[in-house]
């Protein structure tokens, strides 16, 4: 028979390192732990009238360890220590002279009245709750900012902290896995609660958000992850658009270039129409097109070019395209677009010019062999006519003597000088050079900055199209257009711009297509002549993010969202990289926390 040996273990010893600390050293008011700084707090005063989930707000503080120990109380001898308090501080309220001692002592009695009332009337249970709580850090600026954090947390749900002085070894056995309670702790920190108040506390409720797919997008108020894909489909959330609001400072590029890289991670296609060249960084680091719409050689959009239009909706109330007895081909759509086009660069221009504009764009249109029903399609950039066709022909007409219009094409003629020979002929008297196969495509247009109000909105009105049709050619891409100061699209005296803009943001759903609406106010979007389509635009989006802004535009915010009071003070804080997030119906206090790497690619361009 053979003997059995006993095999010796031997202990793993950095696995022993690893999972505990190389050392404790208790001090008065904190405790060394290994290289980690702590310190053992524990709660003295509850709330009188909790919210629900308050406990979750404490246990999912970021860089803390919780301690939660409930004991049963038996309810008569409760019942009689509540009517002592009652009477002791109803004889205080009585005789003493200090107004605020008075208000205190008056409402822990009505305090303990109602508690009495609930446990004898509604049969409520008692327990008696103790809350230890450490928070632990590596560095001193941390464990102060966690500290801070704590401190916080602990104001905003009603509850009042300690720190256990001398007691820091005794904390921290208590808050250890083996739990071992110690009586002087107890006396510190148990403290008598209805049993509704833990349960309705949620303790151990889950923080995050998650849709099983997508990208770490932001974290909530807890610190949990929100992991979102912004292409599920379902419920409330009907399409793939986002508005993105606040102030300048308040961390919206940041935001927008963390998002846009995570897209383009996952295949997405990017598109930024980007007026403060924050994005060229971004789009070079990403191997993408930087295109100058500002006059640069390869940024010519011919405005005579037939383009994909976003059609109306049949529950439109004011309807953007009209059959005019041309059908609604691709051709008279575009004739819609060109009188928009024209009126944003000209101002001026009255109804009987416009008529003649659109007879002579027809003509112009069939002498380059383009008809109703011509299929665009197929058609080259060099097929198409110019500004400088357009002004030939009408000027050829201003002097036509037999011309009973002869005036009428004279005024026209000089009005369209300029775009087709003069001063602003380099940005729309060509043949489109806008030409990209990247997945990353930032049309630039900070060198309009300093032009003419009626310039930079007919030119960001054409950028517009050239980009919608960018979305929809493919309707199996994924493609994402950021609109960077979109308040720069709209002009109130000529409110069809932000109606195409509305257009284009239901148009885009059914393709794999999404809008990013970005702009420092929705004041803009909410003036009474645009509003029809600007709040329209804006509630559309199944993503809102609202960050820190205060005066008018957060009055405007509030009851354009009807925000709570809570949700209001968490956008006037302003605190640079919190937001208040819509999705569809749920409403949500975000954080966004953005990952190191991704900052090598944003650039030095704002954003930081």
């Amino acid at each position: 028979m053979k003997r059995k040996v006993k095999e010796k273990i031997e202990a793993n010893n950095s696995l022993l390192n690893t999972i505990s600390p190389i050392g404790l050293n208790f001090k008065k008011n904190y405790i060394d732990i290994g290289e980690n700084s702590g310190k053992i707090y524990g709660v003295i005063r509850y709330p009188q009238s909790p919210e629900y989930g308050w406990l979750s707000k404490i246990t999912n503080i970021p860089s803390t360890i919780c301690s939660i120990n409930i004991n049963h109380i038996d309810n008569s001898s409760f019942l009689e220590n509540l009517s002592d308090t009652i009477n002791m501080n109803n004889s205080e309220a009585e005789t003493t002279k200090d107004k605020l001692t008075r208000s205190r002592a008056l409402r822990t009695a009505e305090d303990a009245e109602k508690m009495i009332i609930n446990i004898d009337q509604k049969g409520e249970s008692v327990v008696e709750m103790g809350i230890s709580i450490m928070p632990v850090a590596l560095e001193e600026k941390i464990f102060e900012k966690v500290e801070k954090k704590l401190k916080s947390t602990m104001g905003v749900v009603g509850c009042k902290i300690r720190n256990l002085a001398t007691l820091q070894e005794q904390g921290f056995k208590q808050l250890s896995p083996y739990y071992s309670t110690d009586k002087k702790i107890e006396q510190v920190i148990n403290k008598p609660v209805p049993l509704s108040s833990f349960i309705g506390g949620y303790p151990f409720a889950k923080t995050g958000y998650t849709d099983g797919n997508g990208y770490y997008f932001a974290k909530d108020s807890l610190g949990g992850l929100m992991i979102i894909d912004t292409w599920k489909r379902g419920s409330d959330r009907t399409n793939s658009n986002m508005t993105f609001m606040g102030e300048p400072g308040s961390g919206k590029s940041t935001a927008l270039k963390h998002i846009a890289i995570s897209e383009y991670m996952r295949g997405t296609k990017l598109i930024f129409i980007d007026p403060h060249r924050e994005f060229r960084d971004l789009t070079r680091n990403l191997n993408g097109d930087w295109i100058n719409c500002g006059g640069g050689s390869k940024g010519m959009l011919n405005p005579l070019q037939i383009r994909t239009s976003p059609s109306d909706e049949d529950d439109e109330e004011e309807k953007f395209y009209q059959d005019e007895g041309n059908g609604m081909g691709a051709m008279a759509l575009h004739l819609k677009n060109l009188e928009v086009f024209f009126k944003l660069y000209i101002p001026s221009l009255i109804d009987r010019q416009v008529a003649i504009l659109k007879s002579d764009l027809i003509e112009l249109y069939n002498n380059f062999n383009i008809f109703w029903d011509t299929d665009t399609t197929v058609l080259k950039n060099t097929d198409y006519p110019m500004m400088k066709d357009l002004y030939d022909l009408i000027l050829k007409k201003s002097k036509d003597e037999s011309n009973p219009y002869m005036k009428d094409y004279e005024d026209l003629a000089l009005l369209l000088k300029d775009i087709a020979t003069g001063s602003d002929s380099f940005l729309w008297n060509g043949h489109t050079t806008i030409s990209s196969k990247s997945r990353c495509i930032c049309l630039d247009t900070k060198d309009l900055q300093n032009s003419s109000e009626n310039i930079i909105t007919t030119q960001y009105y054409s950028i517009l199209q050239w980009t919608y049709e960018e979305i929809t050619k493919d309707p199996k891409e994924r493609v994402m257009l950021f609109c960077d100061e979109a308040y720069l699209m709209i002009d109130p005296e000529n409110p069809q711009s932000i109606a195409f803009l509305r257009n284009a943001a239901k148009g885009v759903r059914k393709y794999e297509g999404s809008i990013v609406v970005v702009s420092h106010s929705v004041v803009d979007f909410l003036d009474p002549k645009v509003k029809m389509y600007g709040q329209a635009l804006l509630d559309l989006a199944t993503y809102k993010i609202i960050m820190g802004t205060d005066g008018k535009n957060l009055q405007e915010t509030k009851n354009l969202y009807n925000l709570t009071e809570a949700e209001e003070e968490l956008i006037a804080e302003k605190q640079r990289g919190k937001a208040l997030m819509l999705i569809g119906s749920k409403r949500l206090s975000i954080n966004f926390e953005i990952p190191e790497y991704k900052f090598s690619y944003m650039g030095e361009a704002g954003g930081r």
